[in-house]
This record gives C-alpha cells, structure tokens and sequence, in this order.
C-alpha cells in the first residue's frame, strides 16, 4: 500500500491514493484529511492518509439507478 514514508508531499499523497492533487487540497481545505506545514512545504502525515482510508464511506459499485417516477 503506503511506503513507510512516515510523510507525503500533497503530490505523493495524491500519487499514492490515486488522485488529483486538486482532490488532496480540497480534502485538506475540508478538514478531511490533515496535513502540517514544513517551512514552505505542506507534508501529510501517513497515519492521516491511513485515518482517510479507513474512514467510513460508501463504496461506489457502478451508476446509480435512475430515480423512480412518483404518480400523483
């Protein structure tokens, strides 16, 4: 999974999970996600990248199904 890397850059925070570093920064602008500030550099901290994973949400099987027509 993660590499033992004990913090990621925002780019290998989002190379890691497979996402855009736009993603990344909206999760850390969110709350979702907590990164520290290193001089100029923004690092996340694995257990946080580990904490986001585990985080209960639901899993996407495929398209919704279309709303049903209510008659009135």
């Amino acid at each position: 999974m993660l590499t033992q890397s004990i913090a990621f850059t925002r780019r290998e925070a989002a190379d890691a999970l497979r996402v855009s570093l736009r993603t990344i920064d909206y999760l850390l602008a969110q709350g979702k996600m907590r990164g520290r500030r290193i001089g100029r550099r923004i690092v996340i901290p694995r257990v946080e990248i580990e904490k986001f994973l585990r985080r209960d949400t639901p899993i996407v099987h495929g398209p919704s199904p279309a709303p049903q027509k209510v008659e009135r």
